[in-house]
């Protein structure tokens, strides 16, 4: 003979109040108001009110610079991303071309009369900042930069400089030239591959 499953409340077991159903086997109760919270185990001290937790292990904390992330106002570019020394002197090379060219001009017919070669002086110089500074400073690109693939731009914010600060940077490179011409050397060795002019400007040269 069987008998119907006792639904009734163990010894010193409340009654679930009136609509709620009875806990299943196994499935745990959520506390009731006023109810206390269990112990915490065994060396554990419980947390205080406002009292921030410990951060778990690897987990970046608010605020904090993440492993590998460059730093805030850097433009971060890896150094395998920055143009090399032989792309930079072949960039510089090809935009001097036309300047050579119109003052072995000016030289040549400069020998009758000196007016050839102050006219083709200044044609030399527009040529020069036409592709340096009025269309180099705003894209990063001369005739030279963008043949060998590469851009000037700002170290902290990875944009073009400016027709203004691409002008100043090529009057900065009188600085590379007056040391024995170690300032045009120094990307061989340095980190960011600057010359001092870059480091006067603040810009980089990328690929």
């Amino acid at each position: 003979m069987t008998y119907p499953p006792n639904n009734d409340p163990q010894y010193g077991q409340q009654p679930p109040p009136y609509g709620q159903q009875p806990p299943q086997y196994g499935q745990q109760q959520p506390p009731q108001y006023g109810q206390q919270q269990p112990p915490p185990q065994y060396g554990q001290q419980p947390p205080q009110y406002g009292q921030q937790q410990p951060p778990q292990y690897g987990a970046p904390q608010y605020g904090q610079q993440q492993y590998g992330t460059p730093a805030p106002g850097s433009y971060g570019v890896p150094a395998a991303n920055l143009a090399s020394w032989g792309q930079r002197a072949g960039a510089i090379l090809i935009d001097y071309a036309p300047i050579l060219v119109l003052n072995i001009i000016g030289s040549t017919l400069g020998r009758s009369s000196s007016v050839f070669y102050g006219l083709f002086y200044l044609i030399g110089v527009a040529v020069w900042g036409f592709n340096r500074w009025y269309q180099g400073g705003p894209t990063g690109l001369s005739w030279g930069r963008k043949a060998l693939g590469i851009r000037l731009v700002s170290e902290a914010t990875g944009q073009p400089i400016g027709a203004t600060n691409a002008f100043l940077r090529d009057l900065c490179h009188f600085l590379d030239s007056i040391a024995c011409y170690i300032g045009w050397l120094f990307p061989l060795w340095d980190a960011k591959k600057q010359t001092f002019a870059d480091k006067i400007i603040k810009t980089i040269v990328v690929k």
